[in-house]
């Protein structure tokens, strides 16, 4: 396709060119071509005027020819006329090849776009659950779904199966992650370790930033708060030590256990001296007593000891 479009190129330049040369010869030598050849080879008038329409099309474009002959060589003049009839009927051949050769139409490409797959319906994981599952613990998991909900151990074994719209309470041990499996899908949810609870002692009191204070006082007041944070409460053993009183637990907005605690120490001034025969002062001159919070995680066996200090003077004013 190439070759052709190169063929038509050169077709056209040469008849452009034929058509340059024949019409300057005409314009440019006044020339009786009758005297010269026949009337059956001379160029016809109609293609003489259709030549000279193009020749004024192309001055007026601003082409130049510069081609000058020189009238009075009537050698020159007679060799002209004849390659004169020799280009007319080269031109009747090249006009003629020129309707022969096809024009080349290209047809735009058309681009087609692949058939878009629909997906499948895929199950969403029907799992609704407060916390993480936890290992060493109970956790809770409800079904949100419309099919079966399955929980399995890795290695197959079943844990809990869940109807939807149930909720249900299953114990985990020491499994790594867990197979849910609903319809004909599964997901694997990692369990994660149970961490230790936390403890947390405030001192809710100012009275023992006075140079003195008194025993009486501290047993009529609420001096420190405890906050354990765990999320298996229930699960965990807490044990005071200490001469202490303590109250509680109440729960707080997220579910933390609160103490409080106030001192015990004693209930006169005898106590007092005989507590203060067996403890020595502190080196600036007051007495401390500590106390203890102990808290072991039944199942996991994980245990958690923080403690703070009672500081005082003496037992009272």
């Amino acid at each position: 396709m190439i070759s052709k479009n190169r063929d038509s190129k050169f077709i056209i330049y040469q008849v452009l060119y034929i058509f340059v040369i024949t019409v300057l010869a005409l314009k440019g030598a006044d020339l009786d071509l009758s005297k010269v050849i026949s009337r059956e080879k001379a160029v016809e008038k109609t293609k003489l005027d259709s030549l000279k329409i193009i020749l004024d099309s192309l001055y007026k474009m601003g082409a130049n020819f510069d081609i000058k002959i020189n009238p009075n060589l009537s050698e020159q003049n007679t060799e002209l006329q004849q390659k004169l009839a020799q280009t007319s009927m080269k031109l009747q051949q090249l006009t003629t090849q020129i309707k022969e050769i096809p024009i080349e139409v290209r047809t735009p490409e058309v681009k087609v776009e692949p058939p878009v797959q629909k997906e499948q319906n895929v199950t969403q994981l029907p799992i609704s659950f407060d916390y993480s599952f936890l290992q060493n613990t109970w956790n809770e998991v409800k079904n949100g779904g419309n099919v079966d909900l399955t929980l399995s151990d890795p290695n197959g074994s079943t844990i809990v199966v869940v109807k939807p719209g149930e909720r249900k309470r299953f114990d985990l041990g020491t499994q790594s992650k867990v197979i849910a499996h609903y319809g004909s899908q599964k997901t694997e949810i990692k369990v994660y370790p149970k961490l230790p609870p936390e403890i947390k002692i405030e001192r809710t009191t100012t009275k023992m930033n006075n140079n003195d204070i008194y025993v009486a006082e501290l047993q009529r007041i609420n001096s420190f708060k405890v906050t354990i944070s765990d999320p298996r409460p229930d699960q965990l053993k807490i044990t005071p030590s200490g001469p202490v009183t303590i109250t509680g637990p109440i729960k707080d907005k997220k579910g933390n256990l609160v103490y409080n605690v106030m001192l015990k120490l004693a209930a006169n001034q005898s106590q007092f001296d005989q507590w203060t025969d067996r403890n020595r002062r502190e080196a600036d001159g007051r007495y401390k007593a500590n106390f203890f919070f102990i808290v072991v995680d039944s199942k996991t066996g994980q245990r958690v000891q923080v403690g703070d200090s009672f500081y005082f003077t003496d037992f009272a004013k």
